[in-house]
């Protein structure tokens, strides 16, 4: 028996609007502001999976990849149909490539603005 079930996956980032609004992009779903002593939180229910929320870090650093000195944190897999159309979109939107030469392989891996890896994976 599960102890708990997972409630959200939460990212810190210098800019949650701005983060937010990226994966609202890729995703779908509408963000949505809160705000309060400790800064600024906005969640995103996305629909048929998972909710995010972004949380402002003051001071954040992103991780590196690969990075053999430093972890990588986490990442989120993203499902696409079709790879070339997804890579396309999200770099429109801000994302930056990683680890996607290899164009023999059914991932992709990349950066959001804020620096956080996420690869699509047409798996």
């Amino acid at each position: 028996m599960a102890l708990a079930k997972l409630g959200v996956v939460v990212l810190d980032c210098p800019d949650p609007r701005a983060l937010a609004g990226f994966y609202a992009e890729v995703l779908g779903g509408t963000p949505t502001v809160e705000a309060d002593d400790s800064g600024e939180w906005v969640d995103l229910k996305v629909p048929g999976g998972p909710a995010l929320a972004f949380q402002e870090a003051p001071g954040y650093v992103p991780p590196k990849w690969p990075s053999p000195d430093g972890s990588q944190q986490f990442h989120l897999d993203l499902d696409v149909e079709d790879l070339d159309a997804a890579e396309k979109g999200v770099l429109a939107l801000g994302a930056k490539p990683l680890d996607a030469e290899d164009r023999t392989r059914t991932f992709r891996v990349y950066a959001d603005p804020a620096g956080h890896p996420f690869c699509l994976c047409a798996c």
